[in-house]
């Protein structure tokens, strides 16, 4: 993905004094700077099944041992900057952040026809990205830094309904959240199957997720006895998390838009729940 913009601080400035002295500015460069180096990254090569698969692993070392581990999705144009740059924001957190490949070798793309037989090749085959997220974990849970025993998952469009399919099929996962992903599923959920807190925040204008998918879905988690909660942003489309959601609308006739309240709404509604699952 082209960064044409920056993902907005998520943290509102202490005060509204615009007179801040210069000092104090650098001071604050300084300090963030230095946070910002702790963190480390690194592609890591692994296999699903006869698929070979790179990840992005990102963690915080200075943030202690043995910290959860959150495996992130990337939407359906394959692990991109976006997603990486969603699991580095993780690992400033304190966790620890693999972004996952779904498509294998990391491919990615900006064409719509070429993301949707990516996604198609996958959504449309239940075993295979069972078998794909699974490694994923499984590879998560291997990492030093990690605590096996305390894993969740956030995934943006193909990766939020990919992670909510993972929860239906009772994937050992303390927390699920899905950010503008569809609703829609071949693999049901069954009564007593999910073991996962549930998480889905949708934008209010998606025209990708209709009344009729929402009402299925509550339904679908009601019947099942599902821990899940659904949030609704007003004035929100498609892809509502994505800075360059503009752009990809705009290149390809997309109903898709950035919005910024949504977005930082969003993400503090998804730290609250992994705060209330980790404890941190």
């Amino acid at each position: 993905m082209i960064g044409r913009r920056k993902l907005p601080t998520l943290l509102n400035p202490i005060g509204s004094d615009k007179s801040v002295k210069p000092l104090f500015l650098l001071l604050s460069v300084l300090v963030s700077a230095s946070v910002y180096a702790e963190v480390r990254e690194q592609t890591v090569d692994y296999q699903a099944g006869d698929t070979h698969m790179k990840a992005y692993l990102a963690w915080d070392a200075s943030k202690g041992d043995k910290q959860p581990g959150i495996l992130v999705v990337h939407e359906w144009w394959g692990l991109n900057q976006y997603a990486k740059t969603r699991a580095r924001m993780l690992a400033e957190l304190g966790y620890t952040a693999l972004a996952v490949d779904m498509y294998g070798d990391g491919k990615t793309t900006e064409h719509p026809k070429e993301a949707a037989a990516f996604m198609n090749s996958v959504a449309e085959h239940a075993d295979v990205a069972r078998e794909r997220f699974l490694a994923a974990k499984t590879l998560l849970q291997k990492q030093p830094s990690v605590d096996p025993d305390a894993i969740a998952a956030i995934g943006y469009c193909f990766g939020g309904a990919t992670v909510l399919d993972m929860a239906r099929q009772g994937v050992d996962l303390k927390a699920v959240v899905s950010f503008h992903g569809s609703l829609n599923t071949s693999v049901p959920a069954k009564k007593g199957q999910i073991k996962s807190r549930i998480l889905v925040l949708s934008g209010a204008e998606d025209s990708f997720i209709t009344p009729q998918s929402i009402d299925a879905f509550k339904q679908e988690m009601g019947n099942a006895g599902g821990h899940y909660e659904f949030v609704s942003y007003p004035g929100a489309k498609h892809s509502f998390t994505n800075p360059d959601a503009d752009h990809y609308g705009k290149a390809n006739g997309l109903p898709l838009a950035y919005n910024a309240e949504a977005d930082q709404k969003s993400w503090q509604a998804m730290r609250a729940l992994l705060l209330a699952s980790f404890g941190r």
